[in-house]
């Protein structure tokens, strides 16, 4: 893609804001399938089924369109996410937090990784904007899984000296090291390793002195 003088405007009409809208979910599936280097202009118009020139309307540069998949997909995993983790009363609830983790990647076979773990590790060494946008994605991530804690925490089901913080870093460490193994040995065991263990040591986390 091309780089353009300056990133355009969001869009102020519905059709505008709908073809935007296609462009990103389409760049988003092609980048988690080929990486972002592996997404080409004619691959994207086709499968957004739009022109070059309506790309290049929207999106200043291949730069500003993979900030826009990184927010897509942050916000989709967020979305998904979110309603379960703010239910949290329990263990038993945190477990099945972890296997709506696990089934989605079992029914992948493991394949693809997390979208936003394969663009870090596409981008982050490389590009500073990148590095930036994806670390504040995961921010956002563990700042989830860590509401849900201070929720059971709030409810009684953890110690108060459990540190919410560090779990849900631990959680989302996790995750994202059990989806590359996922990715790579195209089965979800050491997802589930790992996540159960964390989930096991929870109980009896206190925080640091």
């Amino acid at each position: 893609m091309a780089t353009q003088m300056a990133r355009q405007d969001a869009p102020s009409t519905k059709k505008g804001r709908a073809t935007r809208d296609r462009i990103i979910a389409a760049a988003a599936d092609l980048m988690y399938q080929h990486g972002a280097a592996g997404m080409s202009t004619p691959a994207l118009r086709d499968a957004a089924g739009v022109s070059s020139s309506q790309i290049y309307h929207y999106f200043a540069d291949k730069d500003d369109l993979t900030r826009a998949v990184i927010a897509f997909q942050t916000e989709a995993i967020l979305a998904n996410q979110a309603p379960l983790l703010a239910r949290l009363d329990s263990i038993d609830a945190l477990r099945a937090w972890r296997d709506v983790v696990v089934d989605v990647a079992r029914q992948q076979h493991g394949a693809g990784g997390c979208p936003l773990g394969s663009l870090s590790s596409e981008l982050s060494d490389h590009h500073t904007w990148a590095r930036d946008a994806l670390a504040s994605s995961f921010t956002a991530w563990a700042a989830v899984i860590r509401e849900g804690l201070l929720g059971m925490l709030a409810k009684g089901a953890l110690r108060p000296q459990a540190d919410a913080d560090r779990l849900a870093l631990a959680l989302l460490a996790a995750v994202q090291g059990g989806l590359l193994l996922a990715q790579a040995q195209r089965t979800t065991d050491a997802l589930e390793a790992a996540i159960d263990t964390v989930i096991a040591q929870i109980p009896n986390q206190a925080a640091p002195r």
